[in-house]
């Protein structure tokens, strides 16, 4: 398995951890009658839940597009220096993002952000400059 499967790999269980994190804090708000109930009243999520949720969110917002720019650099057999450390920059910029989200950093937080988005462009670069 290439380098950059592996990072596909850690970032998928990276988004379930995204996912967890959402699903813990809100049933700490909610309370498990709630959260196991029907959920009709279709409360809002506050503070820490809101933040972890917001992450969450954005997480997904990203990650197809990541997906899809590994799989077009792993089918088309064009990995490089741009996809090795676009991976790394993508998966370490969101597991940057997660805490300081969740604790409310600004800047430094849309700085993790950045660098993952950075990292995502250079996945799909290195899939554009070898396939010229």
């Amino acid at each position: 398995m290439t380098f950059e499967l592996w990072i596909l790999l850690a970032s998928a269980f990276w988004g379930l951890v995204h996912i967890a994190a959402d699903s813990f804090a809100f049933k700490a708000q909610a309370g498990n009658k709630y959260t196991v109930g029907p959920r009709d009243e279709n409360l809002a999520r506050q503070g820490v839940a809101g933040r972890l949720h917001r992450a969450q969110k954005n997480f997904m917002e990203t990650y197809p597009i990541f997906v899809t720019c590994v799989l077009i650099v792993y089918l088309t057999e064009s990995a490089g220096k741009l996809s090795y450390w676009g991976t790394l920059l993508y998966l370490v910029g969101r597991i940057l993002f997660l805490p300081l989200y969740a604790l409310g950093i600004p800047w430094i937080r849309t700085f993790s952000w950045q660098i993952a988005t950075f990292g995502l462009v250079l996945v799909g670069v290195q899939a554009v400059v070898s396939g010229l």
